[in-house]
């Protein structure tokens, strides 16, 4: 297995994978390919952001992994987000998934964060993984505001 960083020539393809994690996970909010692709250029614009790579298994690739950051004095300064980690359903069930969050867990080490945090909707089979990985739910909801 490899994992690089996405270039700002993968965008189109990362977004094809993006697109087929719709298909089986869903966002909470729309999938606005535009908006996305905005973001996505930020992202890779500004590494004080976050990181985005590609997973590849034996020169194919397979899904794709992004980190973002934020500071809270709550977990005691920088801390990141697995904000997207999707494995293509061919290249699931041979622990890459619990490769790729290592090198995620690294990377956030690396980069100084005190704290992980992420996102999974109940019933999402991957909530095994993140358990044994030692991410703990808590008694709050996420509740958002779009700000313009």
């Amino acid at each position: 297995m490899e994992i690089n960083p996405v270039g700002h020539e993968d965008v189109a393809f990362l977004l094809s994978l993006m697109r087929a994690m719709q298909k089986d996970d869903p966002w909470s909010v729309p999938f606005e390919e535009d908006r996305v692709r905005r973001a996505v250029e930020k992202l890779l614009a500004n590494p004080g952001f976050g990181q985005a790579w590609l997973v590849r298994e034996n020169g194919q690739v397979v899904g794709y992994a992004v980190m973002s950051f934020d500071y809270s004095l709550e977990y005691g300064g920088r801390n990141a987000w697995v904000d997207e980690i999707f494995i293509a359903k061919e290249a699931r069930g041979r622990g890459l998934g619990e490769r790729v969050m290592d090198f995620v867990e690294k990377a956030a080490r690396e980069a100084g964060v005190t704290a992980i945090h992420l996102e999974v909707k109940p019933g999402n089979k991957a909530i095994h993984l993140y358990r044994r990985r030692g991410f703990e739910e808590h008694e709050r909801y996420l509740m958002t505001k779009w700000l313009g």
